[in-house]
């Protein structure tokens, strides 16, 4: 088995905490994890890219070659746009909806929403709306782990115990916010 996913996003959207958590799950299941990160900075709306890779063998690059990822994990619409060559043939796709307008030539947010939805596994959430229906408008990025958790070749449990674990320090409320959005999150999941 082996799974690549490209996390994309702007910088403080969490998609490293979300690489961390799944990476996380993976090594307590006894995966094989290799992560590369390329951090924008958060306070310019930067770009934040993750290879992460999961087999149940080694990995011989923590890079993804374009062409085989089996998951964008998006969560900023236009960088999903941006990382579609890396995509595999029969691969989905799961993004948020909500642009983060970092540049001044941004796209039509719909035309770009329209391209996403026109791929055949496509998932396009308004994580923003489901966090704070969730109670926590800043776990945006725990909706779409949970959206992707389905997709993901880890157990629903060990995605639980890695997002209480990643988040344990800064408190209990903090932990229940995001295990909520992220359970929000799996109910948008068709």
């Amino acid at each position: 088995m082996k799974y690549d996913i490209i996390l994309c996003g702007v910088g403080g959207q969490g998609g490293i905490s979300v690489s961390v958590v799944i990476a996380q799950a993976a090594m307590a299941e006894g995966l094989a994890v290799k992560q590369s990160e390329v951090h924008g900075m958060a306070q310019r709306g930067g770009e934040v890219l993750a290879h992460l890779r999961l087999s149940d063998g080694p990995i011989a690059s923590p890079t993804i070659p374009e062409g085989t990822a089996r998951l964008i994990l998006a969560f900023e619409p236009l960088e999903a746009l941006r990382y579609l060559p890396w995509l595999a043939q029969d691969a989905s796709v799961i993004a948020a909806a909500a642009p983060v307008r970092n540049i001044p030539n941004y796209p039509e947010l719909e035309s770009v929403l329209a391209e996403l939805r026109a791929l055949p596994n496509s998932l396009i959430l308004d994580a923003d709306a489901i966090a704070k229906e969730a109670g926590n408008a800043r776990a945006a990025n725990m909706v779409l782990v949970g959206a992707a958790s389905k997709l993901l070749p880890v157990r629903t449990e060990s995605l639980e115990k890695a997002i209480a674990e990643t988040f344990a320090r800064k408190g209990e409320a903090v932990v229940a916010a995001n295990l909520k959005a992220f359970e929000y999150g799996r109910k948008a999941n068709p």
